[in-house]
């Protein structure tokens, strides 16, 4: 038997070393995380959706029912994964992926889509295309940063060559409700074939659902069995 000490052994001597000597800031309160984007107290303020929540579009209602805006007029996904509320400080967490370039909360993202997602198959998942003028001005597609890491968890191919959004619209968030359904109908065109295929839909944030609504609409017609969007945060109405 040899007496020198086993790889494991020694990988798991340097990651606690490293750890020691160069112990990672808490992305929100600046403590040592240890290598993680949040601390453990951080962490656990995290504001988690409603337990009773619709299936279709993950917002509030009382008993876990359909909401009345999806029994109303049903969206064409089929359901959404939303990790967390969109409040603070999860905000703060996006604003640092979006507009910070902070890449390093897409891998966290990915992690914690993963775990909530561990069992469920799809065929590919799909990040949801920027335009190109606005992919130029921002430099990446947090959507796509968020999907690529999921999929290195969930080993999901992503298709990032054949949905693209082919019509730049005003910011969502500049909009009434009632206009951001209409502002994004017809901003995305699909050059592949889905038919049969499970599809995920990898967004950041989803406030009215509008453009999610929009590409699954698109992914059904070029015949894609199921879509399910899956989302860092959703903001509910209430």
């Amino acid at each position: 038997m040899s007496i020198l000490p086993h790889p494991g052994w020694l990988s798991a001597l340097a990651q606690e070393i490293g750890d020691a000597l160069l112990p990672a800031s808490c992305l929100l309160c600046g403590a040592d995380s240890r290598r993680t984007l949040l601390c453990a107290d951080c962490h656990g303020d995290l504001p988690e959706l409603p337990a009773g929540h619709c299936p279709l579009c993950a917002d509030q209602t009382t008993h876990g029912e359909r909401c009345g805006s999806c029994l109303k007029d049903p969206p064409s996904f089929d359901g959404t994964v939303a990790l967390y509320r969109y409040d603070f400080p999860v905000d703060r967490i996006v604003h640092a992926l979006k507009y910070g370039h902070q890449l390093a909360v897409a891998d966290w993202c990915g992690q914690r889509l993963g775990e909530r997602l561990a069992g469920q198959r799809f065929d590919r998942i799909i990040p949801l295309p920027l335009h190109d003028e606005r992919l130029r001005q921002r430099g990446f597609n947090q959507s796509l940063e968020i999907a690529q890491k999921f999929a290195v968890w969930a080993k999901i191919p992503v298709d990032r060559e054949h949905v693209r959004r082919s019509r730049a619209t005003p910011p969502q968030a500049d909009l009434p409700l009632k206009a951001r359904r209409k502002n994004v109908r017809g901003a995305f065109e699909c050059a592949a074939d889905f038919s049969g295929q499970s599809l995920l839909l990898v967004d950041d944030v989803m406030t009215t659902g509008a453009t999610a609504n929009e590409c699954a609409r698109v992914l059904k017609l070029h015949g894609a069995a199921s879509v399910t969007v899956a989302v860092v945060a959703r903001a509910l109405k209430h």
